[in-house]
């Protein structure tokens, strides 16, 4: 795949946590003409609008981030609007690329494309081997869309159209809506708030007892460029035309009951910490196989607890966290 310097690259979903972190590290790394483009500007949704876009643009490179997200409550909620507007966008960039001789995608799927296993660590090829949380179903099937529409084209055009599956993410550009966040960002805001304004208790949904894998977001960007530069024929020796997606994760979970401890800690927050049972609590237990992207060469760099305590030091001291 191999991406040069001078290379037009285009980031979709720049604005989001995920497209804002790959969007950083590529200035870091000085590639020279990134576009982006703001969702008043052009509709994704939109497959008119999305292939005029590419007629204008010389792209050789495209970080295909652009999604509609959320937790528990958020899919629960709008489970049209995740099953469409994933659909489409996705289905929009990549056949727009396609027709535009854009041979170079990077698709950021999601680790809930998985079904329910909790007895061992989830591998690239259980991918619809049996039936998906029903939570998060109607964006799972979504982003599953997006994995085969990459695996199609490769194989019936030979594209390079690649993608990763990374865990639960957290970091810089999340979203902190009291009811359409992910766990980590809706615990933050609740700790925050929490100790900014002497509330005595913290309510957590579920049990906390549930295991996730967490993975801060900038570690996500240096995964992503790592796998866009990796050479094609080192790439595709590890997939397989029907399994072509990547894992990419921490390697290690954690009860959200110590996802909470760590955070009244690093806030010393002396409040009682509440769990609301009547809550879903998900799936019990989430965690990846990533022997793939490790036997590639790349880790992680950014120790959980330390990360986590340290984000949400910094966000309290910010006058507006949210």
């Amino acid at each position: 795949m191999s991406i040069k310097k001078n290379d037009v690259i285009f980031v979709a979903g720049h604005k989001g946590m995920v497209g804002s972190a790959i969007l950083k590290l590529l200035k870091k790394k000085k590639f020279k003409k990134i576009v982006t483009v703001n969702k008043s500007s052009l509709d994704l949704t939109d497959q008119r609008k999305v292939n005029n876009f590419f007629k204008k643009k010389k792209i050789k490179m495209i970080f295909l981030c652009a999604a509609k997200v959320g937790g528990i409550y958020a899919n629960n909620t709008y489970p049209a609007e995740f099953i469409y507007k994933n659909i489409m966008i996705q289905s929009n960039i990549i056949n727009a690329a396609f027709n535009n001789k854009i041979n170079k995608i990077l698709f950021l799927g999601s680790s809930c494309v998985y079904p329910v296993i909790t007895r061992r660590k989830i591998k690239e090829e259980d991918l619809l081997t049996n039936k998906l949380e029903l939570t998060n179903e109607p964006y799972a099937i979504a982003k599953i869309s997006g994995i085969k529409m990459c695996e199609s084209y490769n194989r019936q055009f030979n594209t390079d159209y690649r993608s990763l599956m990374p865990s639960n993410l957290f970091g810089p550009g999340d979203n902190f809506h009291p009811k359409n966040s992910h766990v980590i960002a809706g615990l933050i805001r609740k700790f925050i708030l929490a100790k900014k304004n002497n509330y005595k208790h913290v309510v957590a949904w579920g049990t906390g007892s549930p295991k996730r894998e967490f993975l801060y977001v900038d570690d996500l960007a240096e995964a992503a460029l790592y796998i866009a530069n990796l050479n094609k024929k080192k790439y595709f020796k590890i997939t397989h035309p029907r399994v072509s997606h990547i894992n990419i994760g921490y390697g290690k979970d954690y009860s959200i009951k110590y996802v909470t401890k760590i955070m009244a800690k690093a806030l010393n927050y002396k409040g009682k910490i509440i769990f609301d049972k009547s809550k879903s609590d998900g799936v019990k237990k989430k965690l990846l196989d990533n022997k793939k992207i490790f036997s590639l060469g790349w880790k992680p760099r950014f120790e959980f607890k330390k990360t986590l305590t340290k984000y949400i030091q910094d966000l309290y001291r910010l006058k507006k966290p949210f």
